[in-house]
């Protein structure tokens, strides 16, 4: 079973390429001066994630890490536009959180998303828009532009996908303490449960309903040992799970189960590992759940533990997995502590907030440029809007060279080159490209009313955006 399930992957994905546009001019019969006509590329398929119920884990990504979309086709003449690629979509379960990878490092650098709701999705791996067909380009004074755009190449990313259950209340304790036998108990989840250490290997979830119909739904979480924020054993791997729950009901072994450990040490141990793994997890809402109480001469640490529990202001109850004491009243209080904390999440910033405000900061950063000193004389200058406008650019074309410094000096692209202390003579890079600044420079005249005079005929791909 535990071959068959994966809470983490990291995934490559690459949208397709945009496709190029095209640069024509009408050839008709009596027509000997036709007019531009060449239709824009299509736009690169994108990367799509898709939340989905029906998946349990992120099995599909365990062997396969590297997807790409469909490209787009090239623009042709008589207005024929190319065909936008089709987007890839990879489905993960409820509660996958996405975040970027740096390439070098491969640590994450920022959430993407956080997918909670069927059918929720994200675009991971965005296409490359298409290339501008010359059509795009005629202006009152220039009347048979000779060039058109590139296509853009879609940016490869390194994805980490971590499945976080979604689950209201997580059971957790020490291995063989009888979580898997509460579960089982009181919800049609049926996991293996033997008489040994460490036989739950992956999480399990049950929906549990209380008599006054209440429901809420209850993770067992594989049991944890000492050192399991720093991940011995399958430490990591388990405690992210009890993240995202607003409930922990922390179990306890009265027993002492084979070791013979104490009780209310093995309290103290799981907390501490609580807290060490992430601030104010072991503050979180908790029921202390001592099991096993049907068994003889186990009263004194019952009486123990309740004294602890109550010590840090916990409810406290004595059940039996194996007879069903005290299951009932477990139930209904966690039911009623679980209804209070959705209303007071509901008060707070919500999924959909979340991922609204996470899609905010990356355009931000989409548009954002970037200007370094490189040496004593030489800038870099970074950001997908600028880069966009250069690998557009026929370099082979003096019309296209002239149009891109139109287009860098309205980004405002000289302003902040100036500003940033750039100085007639100094060499501005960008990407692969190294230029002499001269300043605003050039007669741009041919460019004043570009963006305005575009056809509608389909919506244009501008990356005239302000960086």
């Amino acid at each position: 079973m535990a071959s068959n399930f994966t809470d983490m992957s990291r995934i490559c994905v690459c949208g397709g390429d945009g496709g190029a546009g095209c640069m024509s001019f009408r050839r008709e019969a009596h027509v000997p001066k036709g007019g531009p006509d060449g239709g824009d590329g299509g736009r690169g398929g994108d990367v799509v994630l898709e939340a989905d119920a029906q998946l349990s884990s992120l099995i599909d990504y365990r062997f396969k890490h590297h997807f790409k979309a469909e490209r787009g086709t090239h623009g042709k003449g008589a207005r024929r536009h190319g065909k936008d690629g089709e987007d890839l979509v990879l489905r993960v379960p409820l509660g996958t959180v996405v975040k970027e990878l740096d390439p070098q490092t491969m640590e994450p650098r920022w959430q993407i998303a956080d997918l909670t709701e069927p059918g929720e999705r994200v675009v991971i791996g965005p296409g490359g828009p298409g290339g501008r067909g010359n059509i795009h380009f005629v202006t009152s004074v220039r009347r048979a532009p000779a060039f058109a755009e590139k296509g853009v190449p879609a940016k490869e990313h390194w994805i980490e996908l971590e499945m976080k259950l979604m689950a209201d209340a997580a059971l957790v304790g020490m291995p063989s303490v009888g979580k898997s036998s509460i579960i089982a108990r009181i919800s049609a989840a049926r996991p293996k449960i033997a008489d040994y250490p460490f036989t739950t290997l992956v999480p399990n979830l049950g929906v549990v309903r209380a008599q006054d119909g209440k429901s809420f739904v209850a993770a067992d979480v594989p049991g944890l040992i000492e050192g399991a924020a720093e991940g011995k054993g399958l430490g990591h791997e388990f405690l992210r799970h009890i993240e995202r729950t607003a409930l922990i009901l922390h179990v306890v072994d009265v027993t002492g189960g084979y070791e013979g450990r104490d009780p209310v040490e093995d309290y103290h141990a799981i907390n501490d590992e609580l807290a060490a793994y992430a601030e104010g997890l072991a503050e979180r809402p908790q029921i202390v759940v001592a099991n096993k109480c049907d068994l003889p001469g186990t009263e004194d640490a019952v009486v123990r533990l309740a004294e602890a529990a109550a010590a840090d202001g916990r409810p406290f109850f004595a059940v039996s997995a194996a007879t069903g004491l005290g299951l009932d009243a477990l139930v209904a209080k966690t039911a009623t502590e679980v209804a209070s904390l959705r209303s007071a999440i509901t008060a707070g910033e919500s999924v959909a907030e979340l991922n609204a405000r996470l899609e905010r900061e990356r355009h931000q950063r989409d548009i954002a440029t970037v200007i370094t000193r490189e040496e004593a004389r030489a800038w870099r200058v970074t950001g997908d809007a600028i880069e966009r406008m250069i690998v557009q650019t026929d370099w082979d074309n003096d019309e296209a060279i002239a149009f891109l410094q139109h287009r860098l000096s309205r980004s405002g692209l000289f302003d902040r080159l100036e500003k940033a202390g750039v100085r007639e003579g100094d060499e501005v890079r960008i990407l692969g490209f190294a230029f002499d600044y001269e300043g605003e420079s050039g007669d741009s005249a041919a460019y004043e009313d570009e963006l305005e005079d575009e056809p509608s005929d389909k919506e244009p791909i501008d990356a005239d955006t302000d960086a």
